[in-house]
Parts: C-alpha cells; sequence; structure tokens
C-alpha cells in the first residue's frame, strides 16, 4: 500500500490526493515538523468545511436562486425590511421561532425565502427546502403506515424547513392533516420559513374545514415573525418594460 493509499484509508483524503504538492511546499518553505503539521490540519479542515457545505447544499434542494443584494426593496409598497435581515442573521434559529412571508404573487417571497435558506446553510445547518405541493404529494404517496412515519421524520429531521407555495392549491383532508403534522412535529422544536399567497383570514377558503385551517394557523404563528409584503409583481414591472424596450426598437 502506497503512502497516499494509507492517507486515505485514515481519512486524511485532501492531503492524500495533494501529497505531492505539499512536500513540495514543506521542502520549498524549510518547514519544521510542526509547521509542516499544522499546515496538514489547516488543509484538511479546510476541504472537509467546503465538503460539508457541498452536502447540505446538495441536500437542501435548494436550487438556484438570485442573490438577495439583488432585490429591489424600494419596489413593494409595503415591506418590513429590518425583519426580512434579522431573519437572514438567522436571529429566529435559536428560539425555534418561524418566519412567515405573505405576499402577492411576484413579489419575491420565494427569492427571499431561498436566501434565508442559503444563510442557515453556510451557517452549518441542515436546510429542507420543498413547496408544499412537493411535500404533500410525496407524503400521500407513502403506501404503509412505517413508510409514512419515515417521511414524516425525513421533514421533521432538519435545522429549518422551508414549506413554499402554502395557499396555492386548496387541500382535502388528508392533506390538511399531514401538513398539520409536519407543523407539529416541528412544533417549538425547530425552526419553519413558510411563504404564502393568502392572509391568514383567508386560509379557511382552502381547507376542507375552517378549524383545520385555524389548528394549522395557531401551530404555525404561536412562535413566529410574520412578514407582509404588499405591492405589484415584479414580474408584471419587468414584462411592462420588456414592451417598452420592443416598441422603442420598433
Amino acid at each position: 500500500m502506497t503512502l497516499a493509499q494509507k492517507l486515505e484509508s485514515s481519512g486524511l483524503r485532501y492531503l492524500a490526493e495533494h501529497l505531492d504538492d505539499v512536500v513540495a511546499l514543506a521542502t520549498k518553505k524549510r518547514w519544521s515538523v510542526v509547521q509542516l503539521l499544522e499546515h496538514i490540519v489547516a488543509l484538511e479542515i479546510d476541504d472537509r468545511a467546503k465538503k460539508s457545505l457541498e452536502r447540505r447544499l446538495a441536500r437542501s434542494h435548494l436550487g438556484r436562486f438570485k442573490a438577495i443584494a439583488d432585490y429591489d426593496w424600494n419596489w413593494p409598497k409595503q415591506i418590513d425590511r429590518g425583519a426580512i435581515e434579522a431573519a437572514l442573521r438567522l436571529d429566529f434559529l435559536d428560539g425555534a421561532r418561524n418566519v412567515i412571508l405573505v405576499a402577492p404573487n411576484g413579489l419575491g417571497k420565494t427569492m427571499i425565502a431561498k436566501n434565508i435558506a442559503h444563510q442557515a446553510i453556510v451557517g452549518g445547518h441542515s436546510v429542507l427546502f420543498v413547496t408544499a405541493a412537493q411535500m404533500l404529494l410525496d407524503l400521500c404517496a407513502q403506501d404503509s403506515a412505517r413508510a409514512l412515519d419515515r417521511r414524516l421524520k425525513h421533514y421533521a429531521r432538519p435545522r429549518l424547513l422551508c414549506i413554499d407555495e402554502v395557499g396555492y392549491l386548496s387541500y382535502d383532508n388528508r392533506n390538511a392533516d399531514l401538513l398539520y403534522e409536519v407543523v407539529s412535529r416541528r412544533y417549538e422544536q425547530k425552526s419553519l420559513v413558510l411563504t404564502t399567497n393568502l392572509a391568514f383570514s383567508e386560509w379557511p377558503s382552502i381547507f376542507p374545514s375552517a378549524t383545520s385551517a385555524i389548528a394549522l394557523i395557531d401551530r404555525v404563528i404561536h412562535h413566529a415573525d410574520v412578514t407582509a409584503i404588499e405591492g405589484e409583481s415584479f414580474r408584471k414591472r419587468e414584462a411592462e418594460a420588456d414592451r417598452s424596450r420592443r416598441r422603442a426598437k420598433s
């Protein structure tokens, strides 16, 4: 077994892969044994942190998103920038609080939610980002109580669960019960980021009964920072700008 193979089997994967470069650098700089060991440890720590970040990103299913630096804070008629920036600092995580973003379509609530999720990933936390429709489709597809319990644990496990687009579809009794079960398993234990296009007063219109809507709302907002965003759609503005540019060219 070569030295590189021994290093690999010992868990020093970065050093095994870059052994020749490390030896050459140590020789060139005439490092002492202690200096060499310090360099190796720093390389391994940096490499493991990078790979850990990559794994968290992959498991989050976050996908592509625009950076919060690109958000036009002046466009919405109403937005609490301070509350959103506090959420981006992850102030809510330690208290297992929730962040609820309420806004009509096209005002960037998914973009904001994804940026909060990304900050949590960079901060070393486990994150899962999923639309309400995807999550409920997954849960409803389970063919046994044991399989369903495993999937419920999957959604209960991450430090931060982001449920996007609650309110875009109506829920039957089973979907309402499953959404309530996910929220209940995380209640006062781990945080949620939830986006919705409906004010809470409108939730009874998409749930099978007012009772189920009230029970869910109670769990969601008990320990929550609710931010409402009002205004016209960014996408509508961009579409109108595109039309104006095309007319100017013609």
